[in-house]
């Protein structure tokens, strides 16, 4: 029997929100803070339903910036959300994340479109997507779900339909004098 494999997701959050053309329609012209948390719940959102129960997510935002940042990670929708500590930028973060994933025998995969981080986590034998392939999968995702939730016909059911063949036969004997 094969072995269960362990997946790891680690999303590069802003690179994402800047990269794919799925969330700057929720940003854009501006990035005013309501817009820019609209966008970043879209993201999250997306995230929850994209690793499901296969994978163990993480998305991380770059918080290094900010000296109030301790980059203490929160959990929304079995999602693992991160803003990197002061001083401390995403980039790292996420590489620290994809080579401790590595090292303990999980499948990582890395959502950016940074070359740096691509090149780098690549080394450690992760795999990547790009900000735009992760927008092209979750376009599919929700059109897959739409699709599933179309109106269908219900079938008719009768009593006939739901006995057994040989209850039936008995049944019809029964009805026929036999």
């Amino acid at each position: 029997m094969a072995r269960d494999r362990r997946r790891m997701l680690v999303v590069d959050g802003y690179n994402v929100l800047r990269s794919g053309s799925r969330y700057q329609r929720i940003s854009q012209p501006d990035y005013t803070d309501d817009a820019f948390n609209r966008a970043r719940e879209a993201l999250i959102n997306d995230v929850v339903h994209f690793a499901g129960r296969e994978w163990r997510a993480t998305v991380v935002f770059d918080g290094g910036g900010n000296a109030f940042s301790t980059g203490d990670p929160t959990s929304v929708g079995g999602v693992r959300v991160q803003f990197s500590p002061a001083g401390f930028s995403a980039d790292k973060l996420i590489e620290k994340l994809a080579r401790e994933g590595r090292e303990n025998d999980f499948e990582v995969l890395v959502v950016t479109s940074d070359a740096t981080i691509q090149d780098t986590v690549f080394g450690l034998g992760v795999d990547r997507m790009s900000a735009e392939g992760f927008c092209r999968d979750m376009a599919r995702y929700y059109e897959e779900a739409r699709l599933d939730d179309s109106p269908r016909v219900a079938p008719k059911t009768t009593v006939t339909g739901r006995i057994d063949a040989d209850t039936l036969a008995k049944l019809r004997a029964l009805r026929d004098g036999r």
